[in-house]
């Protein structure tokens, strides 16, 4: 039984990870109200402005498993509070930039701090909880998490109108000072296993990621059959095949591939890059939308968001009590089929004349959807690896989601650039249309590949999951 004192540092270790992953979770949410009003003082092109998105998604997938490793190596508390302050300074060059190149790379640096401090915060909470423990401890994180996901916009919103769109990251730094003093004052250092660092499969993923992005993010501008394009696409062709061959071969791989032998773990990432994909560039372009189509400020889209992000509070802690009853497959499956009915239905809706009223159902259509796959996908990865590797199967998950949703942006974006534009309220709209309809696409495909999860039949009364 654990004493008061440990009681209280149990209780210490769970508000600061909390508080600080509430940080990551809220910035990565605020900002998406704001993307409208920088792109007008910035005078810059919705494609240059998706940078702002996936410098983040970039650093912080690519650099996600190597925080883990770093902490482990050389202290979690100390690579703890190092990811926090680049996190708080890489903020604060944020609300200083003054163009569109200086905001991407500090987003690309703020990417990088989130990339220590999410895997070690979880590290970190896992390590102070025993077993008994643990899920509770687990489920108050997450739901704090899940809070800045869903007041996220509208706080942001509600900063852009009354403040400008600096203050969005000028309110970390008070976050982060906090969370950095609490820190070294409550926790203790921590180290795990000196893993090797898989520092050419980081830089082939990346030069990967980036070469696949940079063809769809120019593929409209240059000509899809142009030197450059074909010359990017072989490149992603050669790195990615690059990195594969050389995880096959690494003594430490940081993406071990023959995980990835297992139909649940692969399947599961299919559908996860999938639906993240589809939800990423749909977050990306939906505020906008509102702002630039239907008239409505910062604040006010923000709002009208809540039909979609809310649904995540209370359609997830469903989904994940229900998953070992009925299996992933059948939730997966009908979740996004849900969300691809409703970005479709968006899609075929949307015009400058349609009133907010009309997007109400299909928002919450498809957000109820994905909050049904989300819970469910992640737990057919983590359930089907050894207990020991649950670590390195939700690291490449999350690499896996980031990368999804980098990817999305890029070609939601590219999809609208060729059908509209953000001139004017009607050309705005045909863009939206066909990128709503890409992003439905997405959805269906992801429902596809969650068809290849296994089946899970009943064995002596308990759910077991079968390769059938």
């Amino acid at each position: 039984m654990q004493t008061p004192t440990n009681r209280a540092a149990q209780n210490w270790v769970l508000g600061v990870t909390a508080l600080a992953s509430f940080m990551m979770a809220l910035d990565a949410m605020i900002i998406t109200t704001a993307f409208a009003t920088i792109r007008a003082e910035f005078g810059s092109p919705v494609e240059t402005l998706q940078w702002t998105v996936n410098a983040f998604n970039l650093t912080f997938a690519v650099l996600l498993l190597t925080g883990a490793a770093l902490g482990d190596r050389f202290g979690r508390r100390r690579m703890f509070a190092a990811g926090l302050a680049l996190f708080v300074v890489a903020s604060a060059a944020c609300a200083l930039a003054g163009n569109a190149t200086a905001l991407i790379a500090a987003r690309a640096l703020q990417g990088a701090g989130a990339a220590l401090v999410m895997p070690l915060a979880m590290a970190i909470l896992s390590g102070t909880f025993g077993r008994e423990e643990r899920a509770r401890a687990l489920g108050i994180f997450a739901s704090i998490t899940g809070c800045a996901l869903i007041i996220g916009p509208a706080v942001g919103g509600f900063i852009t109108e009354h403040f400008g769109w600096r203050w969005v990251f000028w309110i970390n730094l008070p976050i982060g000072l906090i969370a950095i003093t609490l820190v070294l004052a409550r926790l203790r250092e921590s180290f795990g296993p000196a893993a090797a660092l898989d520092i050419p499969g980081l830089a082939l993923v990346a030069l990967a990621a980036l070469a696949w992005v940079w063809s769809l993010l120019r593929g409209n501008a240059v000509g899809w059959a142009s030197a450059e394009i074909i010359a990017t696409l072989m490149s992603g062709l050669v790195f990615t095949a690059g990195f594969v061959l050389w995880e096959l071969r690494a003594a430490a791989p940081m993406v071990p591939m023959r995980l990835f032998s297992s139909r649940a773990l692969a399947s599961g990432m299919s559908a996860s890059v999938l639906f993240y994909a589809a939800m990423y560039g749909v977050l990306f372009l939906l505020p906008q939308f509102l702002q630039t189509t239907l008239g409505f400020d910062a604040f006010g889209a923000g709002l009208r968001l809540l039909p979609w992000t809310a649904t995540l509070f209370v359609t997830a802690p469903i989904a994940g009590a229900v998953v070992n009853r009925f299996g992933e497959r059948p939730l997966v499956v009908t979740g996004l089929l849900m969300q691809a009915i409703g970005l479709g239905w968006i899609a075929e809706i949307v015009s400058p004349a349609v009133t907010y009223s009309a997007l109400v159902a299909p928002l919450v259509l498809a957000g109820v959807g994905v909050s049904m796959a989300m819970p469910a996908a992640q737990n057919a990865i983590l359930s089907s690896v050894a207990v020991a590797e649950m670590g390195k199967a939700s690291g490449i998950f999350n690499m896996g989601r980031f990368l999804g949703g980098m990817f999305g942006i890029a070609a939601l974006v590219a999809n609208f650039s060729a059908h509209g534009g953000v001139d004017s309220a009607a050309h705005f709209e045909s863009g939206f249309a066909a990128a709503m309809s890409l992003a439905a696409t997405l959805s269906l495909a992801g429902a596809i590949a969650g068809f290849f999860l296994p089946a899970r039949r009943r064995t002596a009364g308990a759910a077991a999951p079968q390769d059938a």
